[in-house]
C-alpha cells in the first residue's frame, strides 16, 4: 500500500504534465506513464530474479504497489473505447499498437540495464 501512496501521484504528475505538453487528440500521458512502468519493472524483476537484489517485501513495495500505482492498464482501455467511439479509427489502433509495442520495447529496455556491469 505504501509504494502506491507514491505511484498514484507520480503517475497524476506525469500524466498531466505530458499531456499538457501534448497534442490534445492523443492519450501521450497515459502512454508516457505506461512505458516507462513497463522499464521500471523490466528493470527492478530483472534485477531481483537475476541479482537477487531485491527481497519479496521490497518487490512487493516496488512492484505491486509503487508500479501498479503508478501505471494504468484501465485508463488505457477507457482512453483507446474513447476513440473509438469517437470514430478515430487510425488513432486507437496506433495507441493499442504504440502501447503494446512500447511496452514490450520498455520491459526489454530495463531488463537490458539491470544486466549492465
Amino acid at each position: 500500500m505504501l509504494g502506491a501512496i507514491a505511484g498514484a501521484p507520480l503517475r497524476y504528475f506525469v500524466q498531466g504534465r505530458v499531456q499538457d505538453l501534448a497534442p490534445p487528440a492523443f492519450p501521450y500521458g497515459t502512454l508516457v506513464v505506461n512505458i516507462t512502468g513497463c522499464l521500471l519493472i523490466g528493470l527492478l524483476l530483472t534485477l531481483a530474479e537475476e541479482r537477487e537484489m531485491l527481497g519479496r517485501e521490497s518487490r512487493l513495495l516496488l512492484v505491486t504497489g509503487f508500479l501498479g500505482g503508478y501505471t494504468t492498464f484501465s485508463t488505457f482501455g477507457w482512453e483507446t473505447y474513447a476513440l473509438l467511439r469517437d470514430n478515430e479509427v487510425l488513432q486507437a489502433s496506433g495507441n493499442v499498437i504504440l502501447s503494446v509495442a512500447g511496452g514490450i520495447f520498455g520491459v526489454w529496455a530495463g531488463s537490458m540495464i539491470a544486466r549492465l556491469p
